[in-house]
């Protein structure tokens, strides 16, 4: 069936069933009367499986006694909500930038690509869609803006890992907002042409601002293009921010940039669209690191806290929740003290990642031993230190976001046990993911959908 077509049928049989459902809020009472959507907030917590939401989930219920907000809105029902197809043109198990694309451009592309077919067709991005229609436009993200999701709705290139000309590519194209990571790729003795990127971002009339004081201090009425980044590379896991006051006063929290950015693009007349991306959670789940990614998935539920909110004054919003594939299927699982175990979580101090880059080979057992109990609450054996330490001879293991090839997979089996969290590997899965809309334009979702269809509903949204 064409796209035309399923999105026609979609939406009459929607609305004939309108007429005997019963209303679920204000906002989607608004979308049932005919209402364009103003504007967009599109949230993505990357490569998200179900096991993360509902972890996350189960964490703050035991060590809060709430809901995540997600979870709230499907306990609540004020949302639409569909599964969704992930694939790619390449493949059944989608990658970052592919994923991205579908929504960003229409079409499925190649794993690897941006917005550029098999047969080297250039798709125009829905950023740039929606600037032309006079909209302002913005991403906000925990990794580096020239990333693979946030490219996905701005840009197109044939290679995603080309990120020093990412970021050239969006200086021309005047986008309101751009927060996250990646100055590496900005800055000029880091880039293989030795551009001072800020220079000319500031030079063509962007606001560029390099920490959270700055971020935090601009004025009201700020109109001017805004870049932000945060981080040489991708932004500290939230878990680690939490122990580091040098860190919380230099990285804006993602409820932060997502709360300023929405202060600035809501000034436009004619709305604004924005992508939201928990980056990270990504990146925690290639690393099987469980406190990595549960407090990082938080962390993006407080900015759809920071959507929603603003939705629900704002009455002309279309938010839309999703992920663009899972990662690595983790899971709680049974035992005999699986709650003991999975309520030490509640206390972790840091994530995997600090653990074992504070490592050396030149440490003892009892050191590292001492290292995770410290981190984690919890004690291995002298016995597996021993064995964790070996790998220190000789760093090896593979994976992506691990440039120093640490351990990741040998600590996250010695926690099975302590957390009762197993892992059904250390990539990207082919699971259909979870998709909750609310606000104008949520009625146009049915209970399934292809990836690339959110490119036609998010245009037919807001009257486009």
């Amino acid at each position: 069936m064409k796209r035309r077509d399923f999105f026609r049928n979609t939406s009459l049989g929607l609305l004939g069933t309108a007429m005997v459902a019963p209303v679920r809020t204000f906002a989607r009472q608004i979308s049932s009367q005919g209402h364009h959507a103003r504007n967009i907030i599109f949230l993505v917590s990357d490569g998200m499986s179900t096991g993360t939401l509902n972890m996350a989930s189960l964490l703050l219920q035991r060590k809060e006694g709430r809901q995540s907000h997600w979870l709230q809105l499907y306990e609540t029902n004020q949302v639409a909500r569909a599964l969704m197809s992930t694939a790619s043109a390449s493949s059944l198990v989608t990658d970052s930038a592919a994923a991205s694309s579908a929504w960003g451009g229409g079409v499925r592309v190649h794993n690897g690509s941006l917005n550029v077919g098999p047969d080297g067709t250039h798709y125009t991005p829905i950023l740039q869609k929606f600037k032309a229609a006079g909209k302002a436009v913005g991403c906000v993200t925990t990794v580096p803006i020239t990333h693979a999701t946030p490219a996905g709705f701005c840009i197109s290139n044939s290679h995603r890992g080309d990120m020093g000309e990412i970021a050239t590519q969006y200086l021309p194209l005047q986008f309101d907002v751009m927060m996250g990571g990646g100055a590496h790729y900005f800055r000029a003795d880091k880039r293989k042409d030795q551009t001072d990127l800020f220079a000319r971002y500031s030079t063509a009339g962007y606001t560029v601002v390099r920490e959270r004081t700055s971020l935090l201090a601009l004025p009201e009425q700020h109109t001017r293009p805004l870049l932000g980044v945060f981080d040489d590379e991708g932004l500290p896991y939230s878990l680690d921010r939490q122990q580091d006051t040098r860190l919380q006063q230099q990285v804006p929290t993602l409820a932060e940039m997502t709360r300023q950015a929405i202060r600035q693009l809501r000034r436009n007349k004619n709305g604004f669209v924005m992508q939201v991306e928990g980056g990270k959670v990504d990146w925690a789940a290639h690393a099987n690191d469980a406190g990595a990614l549960l407090y990082d998935q938080i962390a993006f539920d407080e900015a759809i806290k920071v959507a929603v909110d603003f939705a629900e004054q704002d009455k002309h919003t279309l938010v839309i929740i999703t992920t663009d594939h899972g990662n690595a299927n983790p899971g709680l699982y049974y035992g005999d003290n699986t709650d003991v175990s999975f309520d030490r979580l509640q206390h972790y101090r840091h994530t995997n990642e600090w653990i074992l880059n504070g490592i050396t080979r030149n440490d003892t057992p009892a050191k590292v031993a001492e290292r995770i109990a410290y981190a984690q609450g919890f004690t291995i054996s002298p016995t597996d230190a021993a064995a964790l330490l070996q790998h220190y001879t000789h760093l090896d293991e593979g994976g992506l976001y691990n440039p120093r090839k640490l351990p990741y997979k040998a600590l996250a089996a010695l926690q099975t046990t302590a957390t009762a969290i197993a892992w059904g590997g250390m990539d990207h899965t082919a699971d259909y993911v979870e998709l909750a809309m609310l606000g104008p334009g949520s009625e146009l979702l049915p209970a399934f959908v292809k990836n690339t269809d959110l490119h036609t509903l998010m245009l037919r949204a807001t009257g486009l």
